[in-house]
């Protein structure tokens, strides 16, 4: 693995105006029923749009059918879902395998104590298994869809402007800490109650 370190005194520059939100995480799926049940029935995230389009893609000799669909989130944003009707294609698009421990390639939603906690009573009543996770800076619940997408609800604590404040300043300073060999933990909050 090839370490780098932030040249010293170099200072990023950011963008002038950041970008205002997510507008969506897409995700490919082999079946758009059992995902929309789960998202939606189960999880109680809104099936707010479905896109049915035929596309020639660059990797393909021939237009590609595929659906899109959009749940939503309360900020606008949407977790998103694609559907191939054509086999090949769909094998080509489609995760090989993954990881053995999947479990870090998730998406996060910040939620609030009540939303996680209908989340679990859903999960409960559906029979899910999900786990629970207090990291301190967030406290979290993670569950697994029918095709293997990792979500996190994360509720964020009361002070979570001041400890995002002393995650930024200290933000450069950790990472080349951990490029350069550093291994010692710096999240004094795991597993604190809030």
């Amino acid at each position: 693995m090839t370490k780098h370190v932030s040249q010293i005194g170099a200072r990023p520059m950011p963008l002038k105006q950041l970008p205002l939100r997510l507008h969506h995480h897409a995700i490919v799926v082999r079946d758009q029923a059992s995902t929309r049940h789960f998202m939606e029935d189960i999880l109680g995230l809104p099936l707010v749009a479905t896109w049915i389009e035929s596309t020639k893609m660059p990797e393909a000799e021939e237009p590609i059918a595929y659906c899109h669909t959009f749940f939503a989130l309360a900020d606008g944003s949407c977790i998103a879902f694609f559907q191939f009707d054509n086999p090949e294609y769909e094998r080509r698009v489609l995760p090989n395998g993954g990881p053995e421990i999947p479990r870090f390639d998730h998406i996060a939603i910040k939620s609030t104590r009540a939303t996680i906690e209908e989340v679990a009573r859903r999960l409960e009543a559906a029979g899910v298994k999900y786990r629970v996770t207090n990291h301190g800076y967030c406290k979290s619940i993670y569950v697994t869809t029918p095709d293997g997408l990792y979500l996190e609800f994360a509720e964020d604590p009361p002070d979570a402007e001041e400890l995002s404040a002393k995650a930024k300043a200290n933000a450069h300073a950790d990472l080349d800490r951990w490029l350069a060999g550093g291994r010692e933990p710096n999240n004094p909050y795991r597993s604190r109650d809030f």
